[in-house]
């Protein structure tokens, strides 16, 4: 059976990430999955658009951020994650799956500083250094899903973000469902995952860049493949 899988974001063919995704996509299904993915502008997540995502197994909320419609994006992460759709977000997607919960199970506002320029403690807030076109180290939560799909304690990633989780809330993450997955050498959260059985990874770093030199990326196989798992349950 084929994988359907809907990429939330502002298709920008110039975006070196937009451009990495059909190919990383590609790379991670390989021989044995049969996926389709189609781009879902986020002007035309209208409404609770549950009738639109119903038909998809996986949803990555992708870069390129600030999007046209953020509550769109929001509710669309709030879709897989109630629903137990595979989800995967990557740089704002990383930020916004952060900002959905935020809102919706700590209960505070959900405020990008990118967007929300006088937001007195946002939960997304500048970087403390940019890591537009940058590559770190990344140092994986023992025991998380993350460093299981690894199949390693460290990495090394590709960003393209000036913006990240508030360090004022990163304490949040240390009860609770949502947990941090990774971190970077300066203890600065970089990955989170929800506990349990359900696929859903945020990261800010960019691993569909690995497809530029054909690799396939490890945590897009395990994405792919937890959608394909929904379909074959």
């Amino acid at each position: 059976m084929k994988v359907r899988i809907a990429l939330i974001g502002d298709y920008n063919p110039s975006a070196k990430a937009h451009e990495a995704i059909p190919h990383a996509l590609t790379l991670a299904c390989g021989a044995d999955i049969e996926a389709q993915w189609d781009w879902l502008h986020t002007s035309t997540l209208t409404g609770e658009r549950a009738d639109q995502l119903a038909e998809y197994d996986g949803i990555w909320c992708v870069p390129a951020s600030p999007y046209a419609n953020m509550r769109g994006a929001l509710k669309a992460i709030r879709f897989a994650r109630e629903t137990g759709r595979a989800f995967l977000g990557t740089c704002g997607g990383f930020q916004h799956a952060i900002m959905e919960y935020a809102e919706a199970v700590w209960e505070v506002a959900a405020a990008h500083a990118e967007v929300d320029v006088d937001a007195v403690e946002p939960v997304i807030a500048p970087l403390t250094c940019s890591l537009v076109e940058q590559s770190g180290e990344l140092y994986f939560e023992p025991r998380s899903r993350l460093a299981l799909i690894y199949g390693a304690t460290t990495a090394s990633e590709e960003y393209h973000c000036r913006y990240g989780l508030n360090p004022r809330h990163a304490a949040r993450l240390a009860s609770g469902a949502l947990r941090i997955a990774a971190r970077d050498g300066a203890d600065e959260v970089r990955a989170v995952e929800l506990d349990g059985d359900q696929f859903f990874i945020a990261t800010l770093f960019q691993p569909e860049r690995s497809a530029f030199s054909g690799r396939r990326h490890p945590l897009i196989r395990a994405f792919v493949v937890a959608a394909h798992d929904r379909v074959a349950a």
